[in-house]
């Protein structure tokens, strides 16, 4: 499938990057977000749903609880995408890498024949 617009949105939120960052711990009841968030029930839940869309959050419904456990699948869908730029980047750094050394090696053969000459 691969990472979407919409994944990127979901996290762009403060919110909701809150919420997947406390999920990385364990699993938390909306209750348990509710509280460390500081927001109102209706909004946290509104935020979960979102996630839950996205493929951020599972929920578990326990008695009359609900239990939100993160998912991993659109987490390893950004890293493979942001790997594509690493690649990309060490690719052109190892380009430059080899650029600035080929400057060096003709920088000093210029200044050895230069002070060959001055003899």
């Amino acid at each position: 499938m691969g990472m979407t617009i919409t994944t990127m949105s979901a996290l762009a939120e403060p919110n909701r990057l809150h919420i997947v960052e406390l999920l990385r711990d364990g699993p938390l009841t909306v209750g348990e977000i509710t509280v460390q968030l500081g927001l109102a029930q209706p909004q946290v839940s509104k935020h979960l749903r979102v996630l839950s869309d996205c493929g951020f959050v599972e929920v578990h419904p326990s008695a009359n609880r609900r239990i939100y456990t993160l998912q991993p699948q659109p987490l390893i869908e950004m890293d493979a995408w942001l790997d594509s730029f690493r690649r990309m980047w060490e690719e052109r750094f190892d380009r430059l890498d080899d650029y600035l050394k080929l400057l060096q090696s003709k920088e000093e053969k210029q200044s050895s024949t230069e002070g060959a000459e001055d003899k």
